[in-house]
């Protein structure tokens, strides 16, 4: 059964770092590339960044190119979601993702069929 549980959300200031973590189970976590999403209140479900089952490549949003980083750990079958210089745009919950298929990298969220159940990311002013 594949399980993605997100950790690491919270509240903070604008301009501060915050580091999400994704712990997954269930699945050759070496065989699928993993990514975040995020969708805010009154928004749709947006593509944040990806990292492939290899740690080869890596893909963001322009939003949060140079600041996010994606990074995975195959040891502890973690991905995490580094985010520095936050500021109130980033405020939305984020999810943690799983693409469908092996050896497939992809940024748009119909490639992905697990999701976790997300953690709320809140940045104030």
């Amino acid at each position: 059964q594949v399980q993605l549980e997100e950790f690491g959300g919270g509240l903070m200031q604008a301009g501060a770092s915050l580091r999400l973590a994704c712990a997954a189970s269930g699945f050759v976590f070496t065989d699928f590339s993993m990514a975040w999403f995020r969708q805010a209140p009154g928004k749709s479900r947006e593509f944040v960044a990806a990292v492939d089952w290899a740690s080869r490549r890596v893909a963001y949003a322009d939003s949060v190119t140079g600041r996010f980083t994606i990074s995975r750990d195959d040891a502890k079958n973690s991905v995490y979601l580094q985010m520095n210089s936050l500021n109130p745009e980033d405020t939305a919950v984020y999810y943690c993702a799983r693409a469908r298929d092996v050896f497939a990298f992809h940024e748009n969220a119909a490639a992905y069929n697990y999701w976790g159940r997300g953690t709320q990311v809140t940045v104030s002013t």
